[in-house]
């Protein structure tokens, strides 16, 4: 059977957390698996990684195959180192002391790197935070003195036009009264024409009315007078006729 040293995917979506396993090469990713031997947070700055070695470099001894991933992680760690120099511990080219005062020594070192690379990182983000402070309170107190500077400019304007009103001639508030004064009386004179129009049109018509029926009396009477008069005529006419024949026959008999 072939063994595997590879990494078994864990952790929720986008935040991706693994673990450094031992398994059969014919199983899954995440099947299962013959030992766990560490734990591998690529999330952190630097990557977080904690690792068995002596179990890591007891599965390399039996002849375990890490994947690319893995023996990054095994090198970063010191457990490829140890696994070489338990080799030639086992052919005799140095002692178990001399191998392990080796280990030390680079762990040691690569223990310096990291935690120089962690204060570099903590450096860095002090100062990213120191200049966004810095930027911020130069913000603000830009923002306050043009706030302070509009206060002044508005108290200066206000007694700007304090002193100029006091500065006005005491005749120029007498003609501006008089003219308030003749504004407000053609006013009033205006509202009155316009009552006065309003109530006009009634009394017209009232009087219109009245002169109309007058009218119409006064040729109802004329009408009258005339029919009287044509009456009289036609019977001072018929009279006369009735009258005419006696009067031509006296004077006819006398002739016969």
């Amino acid at each position: 059977m072939s063994v595997k040293i590879r990494l078994q995917r864990h952790g929720k979506k986008g935040k991706p957390f693994y673990w450094v396993v031992a398994a059969d090469a014919r199983s899954k990713r995440d099947g299962k698996y013959l030992e766990k031997i560490g734990t591998y947070n690529p999330n952190t700055n630097p990557a977080t990684i904690e690792l068995n070695i002596d179990s890591a470099v007891q599965w390399l001894h039996n002849g375990a195959q890490p994947t690319d991933t893995a023996k990054a992680i095994l090198s970063y760690k010191g457990a490829l180192l140890k696994h070489h120099l338990d080799g030639g511990v086992r052919k005799g080219a140095l002692t178990q002391e001399q191998a392990d005062a080796k280990l030390a020594t680079w762990l040691e070192a690569k223990a310096g790197k990291v935690d120089s690379k962690k204060e570099g990182l903590s450096k860095a983000e002090k100062e990213v935070k120191a200049k966004a402070l810095k930027a911020e309170k130069e913000a603000n107190a830009k923002r306050i003195a043009a706030a302070a500077q509009a206060d002044a400019d508005a108290i200066a304007a206000a007694t700007k036009a304090e002193e100029v009103e006091e500065e006005a001639p005491a005749d120029e508030v007498e003609v501006a009264e008089v003219e308030v004064a003749e504004e407000t009386t053609v006013e009033v004179e205006e509202e009155t024409v316009a009552e006065a129009a309003e109530e006009t049109p009634a009394a017209e018509v009232e009087v219109a009315e009245e002169t109309t029926v007058e009218e119409e009396v006064a040729t109802a009477e004329v009408e009258v007078a005339e029919e009287t008069t044509v009456e009289v005529e036609e019977e001072t006419v018929a009279e006369a006729a009735e009258e005419t024949p006696a009067a031509e026959e006296t004077e006819e008999t006398p002739e016969a």
